[in-house]
């Protein structure tokens, strides 16, 4: 999942951009100039930022880098993250939904805002080619050794996160309220946010008034922020489908119900919803990524399985996508001849993900603070080409809570003129390759997320 659309952990399969000219990349080389218009506040606290970056958050960066860990194990990120909060001074605690952190500033009345970042690592080997490349290996849940690596810049995060915990404490007579800085576990499997929800995190704790977090993108330039007025990432749903049919001959089709044939029907089916069920610009995905049926050339199996991912924007949609996921397979099942006790069994999985979704009146709000202390070009306008899905909103949904979820640039401009010109592609996330600019990366994190806590948290 991670928030990104992304390739496979074990792909280096890259996109090269395919352009007659240059000109246009370099036009974006040349107009891409981060902090070109700052504020005198955010003047100041970026070389406050800059200073820490270049004090402590650069060598903590790298301690993160090289040492990740899986979704759900991180207990030395974990620890370490605890100490660095602790040091920072807030009220920490750990353990919540097994890995998770809560660090807690109470600094006078206000409003309860919350700051979360993601901290697990995935099952790749890093072969980006950085001195600071993961050598790390550990065991899965599955009891298997495996390659971990940062490939989808969740170390930049947590550092950012240590870094805003630090500005914030050092600016307390700006802001009034309570601060809530989140450690989430194990997001790339979605399960984090869920367990610590299921640690009565709001009981705890309280539950937030606003709620923020941001995501590295390398599809960004350096110094830039996305923020999308509505849902900057999908819903998703695992379903499997499971066809009875019955076995026979090969040579004698007519003895039994071939289910790869009725499978495919269902899979062919399955793509109208989106094409002629949805309204044309209602966003949706129906991808079957597994059919699994037979051990041999000439037997007709009695069984098919598939595999399928369902995205949505909208609980709407959901509903839309999964219904008829349902209608699809059991008609299917008739039109083939199957009796009612036969028909495909459709089994959406319980571990799905709702839609992120920026509340919009929130991102206007924070839009306006940001444009103010970067100025306008601050933002970049990238198109959203996929339908990645993240566990955030597990905090937001379910009670509603008025949140944000933007995007801090990783890569600079000029390796996108140079993968425009024909040159190396820039690595997508959950790459072998995958590599962000740490310094601007973490340096942006902390002040796109300071400057929006401070206008949260007003005197």
């Amino acid at each position: 999942m991670g928030g990104i659309d992304t390739v496979g952990p074990k792909s280096e399969t890259r996109l090269v951009m395919k352009t007659k000219s240059i000109a246009p990349a370099i036009s974006l080389a040349l107009g891409l100039l981060a902090f070109s218009a700052n504020s005198p506040a955010a003047d100041a606290l970026s070389e406050a930022v800059e200073k820490d970056y270049n004090e402590n958050l650069g060598s903590l960066f790298d301690y993160f880098h090289r040492n990740p860990e899986l979704s759900g194990l991180e207990t030395k990120t974990a620890a370490r993250l605890a100490k660095e909060l602790r040091q920072a001074g807030f009220e920490v605690t750990e353990g919540v939904g097994k890995t998770g952190i809560v660090a807690i500033m109470k600094n006078g009345e206000g409003p309860l805002v919350m700051m979360r970042a993601d901290m697990d690592g995935l099952p790749v080997k890093e072969k980006s080619g950085l001195p600071n490349a993961s050598e790390a290996m550990q065991e899965d849940m599955e009891g298997n050794v495996v390659p971990v690596m940062h490939a989808c810049g969740h170390d930049v995060h947590i550092t950012s996160l240590v870094g805003t915990a630090r500005r914030m404490m050092a600016s307390r007579d700006e802001w009034s309220g309570t601060l809530m800085l989140i450690g989430q576990p194990a997001e790339e499997r979605v399960f984090g946010a869920r367990d610590m929800m299921e640690d009565n995190l709001w009981k705890r704790f309280g539950q937030p008034d606003y709620a923020l977090a941001f995501h590295v993108s390398s599809n960004v330039p350096s110094g830039k922020l996305v923020a999308v007025e509505g849902s900057p990432y999908s819903g998703a749903d695992t379903v499997d489908i499971f066809i009875h049919g019955v076995g026979a001959h090969g040579a004698y089709p007519h003895r039994g119900t071939d289910p790869v044939v009725l499978g495919s029907q269902i899979v062919l089916a399955l793509q109208t919803l989106v094409s002629r069920e949805l309204a044309p610009r209602e966003a949706g995905v129906v991808t079957v990524g597994s059919f699994h049926s037979g051990t041999k050339h000439n037997i007709i199996s009695d069984r098919a399985h598939l595999q399928l991912t369902v995205r949505n924007d909208n609980l709407n949609t959901r509903k839309i996508l999964l219904d008829g996921i349902k209608r699809i397979a059991e008609n299917l099942g008739r039109v083939a001849g199957l009796p009612e006790d036969k028909l495909p069994e459709v089994v959406v999985s319980e571990e799905w993900v709702p839609p992120t979704v920026n509340d919009i009146p929130l991102a206007q709000r924070l839009k306006a603070v940001w444009s103010e202390q970067f100025g306008e070009e601050v933002f970049y306008l990238n198109k959203r080409l996929g339908m990645g899905a993240e566990d955030f909103p597990f905090f937001t949904t379910d009670p509603y809570i008025p949140s944000v979820y933007f995007s801090v640039g990783g890569t600079p401009a000029e390796d996108f003129a140079r993968e425009a010109a024909g040159g190396e592609p820039v690595p997508s996330h959950h790459s072998p390759l995958f590599k962000v600019e740490a310094e601007s990366s973490v340096r942006m994190g902390v002040e796109a997320t300071v400057h929006a806590l401070k206008e949260l948290l007003q005197n």
